[in-house]
């Protein structure tokens, strides 16, 4: 079975296709292709993802991208017709694509060689994220499986960064492994700063989650106070290396910062104070030094840390799990991936995270959710189903 995956959830487009062979319950994936376009440079001249303008980047990058990973797959081009009727295809994909008339253009264009290849179904993010960036993925999702008739398997991105461990160390093969259930994942990232108790694949519950801020976000909003670039959690966690590195010494009572809800009987998490508290250390220090400005970045990345880690043994510890899974893009932070290890260690929990390249978003990762999916149920969506919705704010 050939699986294409569609990723279109913020500001990166992602297209995979994914062979996979074996049994339903412990199937074998093979990549065959994977590509990312990537916005950040154009965001990063506004400091954050405006939704609009990575809408129209998405329409703009998709048909390249799929024709690319396509190709790379092994799928050729074709000069043979679709056995549709070229008028009524065209209607019918007007009306799907009627929000996204750049990519419709493309696809006309493309369209006498777009003939059927061997794929057995189309797995596409629909939540959560930024609504128009979802729907730029779903439709042009739609408009393939129109033109193919072929089933769409509808995925929920954070599910992708639960599965995003399985893949390890740059592998173009990999087995679904089973897993020892429970299992805790904390899913870190720019939009999510979540705790889930894993009962099985398809079986989640959402304990502990942020009133507030994402973890990721806070980040990013501490670097614009400190005049870093964006995205600004890498450029926070390197500033923070090197004072660590350094051993800076600064007094405490200079650079101190709150560990908000790190005693509270939940799960949950709020960083939108810290932020605030950050706010106030910049102006009561009026001038920031370089030495500042690094020791806020440590003191920053130490609250957070300390919270997420501290939250998620209590987890581990309530639910008797003895596997972490740490997945979004922050699970990239190395103080991070230090800290939960050695939290790990010592309890004797297995911890897995994610490949580097994998934490961010993928289509990886949402063809292997997806997939699983689909091999539970045999159930998927055509392209004019209602099942095929986009939702910012989907959840387990």
């Amino acid at each position: 079975m050939k699986i294409l995956a569609i990723e279109t959830s913020c500001d990166e487009t992602a297209l995979a296709v994914l062979e996979v062979s074996g049994r339903k319950t412990k199937p074998t994936f093979r990549i065959l292709s994977h590509n990312v376009a990537s916005q950040i440079e154009l965001h990063a001249q506004y400091g954050g993802v405006f939704p609009m303008m990575a809408k129209r980047e998405h329409a703009k990058n998709l048909l390249p991208l799929f024709i690319k990973t396509m190709k790379e797959a092994g799928f050729s081009s074709s000069k043979v017709k679709s056995p549709k009727s070229k008028e009524s295809q065209i209607a019918k994909l007007k009306k799907i694509l009627e929000r996204e008339p750049e990519l419709l253009a493309q696809l006309l264009s493309a369209l006498p060689k777009l003939t059927k290849p061997a794929i057995d179904a189309i797995c596409v993010t629909v939540g959560p994220g930024l609504e128009p960036t979802l729907w730029v993925g779903i439709n042009f999702a739609r408009a393939l499986s129109y033109i193919w008739d072929i089933p769409i398997v509808p995925v929920n991105h954070m599910e992708g960064h639960v599965l995003s461990i399985f893949p390890q160390k740059n592998q173009k093969q990999f087995k679904v492994e089973s897993l020892k259930f429970p299992v805790i994942s904390l899913l870190v990232s720019g939009g999510h700063t979540e705790i889930v108790l894993v009962k099985g694949i398809g079986k989640y519950k959402v304990v502990g989650r942020t009133r507030d801020d994402a973890a990721g976000e806070a980040f990013d909003k501490v670097a614009r106070m400190l005049d870093l670039p964006y995205p600004g959690g890498p450029e926070i966690s390197k500033l923070a290396e090197i004072a660590r590195n350094e051993k800076l010494i600064i007094s405490s009572e200079k650079i101190k910062l709150p560990r908000p809800m790190l005693y509270t009987k939940d799960f949950d998490f709020s960083f939108s104070g810290l932020k605030t508290a950050v706010l106030y250390l910049i102006r009561d220090l009026k001038k920031l030094t370089e030495n500042d400005k690094k020791a806020i970045a440590r003191e920053f990345e130490n609250a957070v840390v300390e919270v997420l880690v501290k939250k998620t043994m209590k987890a581990l510890t309530k639910y008797k799990a003895r596997s972490l899974i740490v997945g979004g893009g922050v699970a990239a932070n190395k103080h991070l991936r230090s800290e939960l290890t050695g939290m790990c260690k010592k309890e004797k929990i297995d911890v897995v995270f994610p490949t580097r390249e994998l934490s961010t978003d993928n289509a990886v990762m949402i063809g292997i959710a997806g997939t699983l999916s689909y091999l539970r149920t045999k159930k998927g969506a055509r392209y004019d189903s209602k099942r095929l919705v986009a939702d910012g704010n989907l959840s387990f």
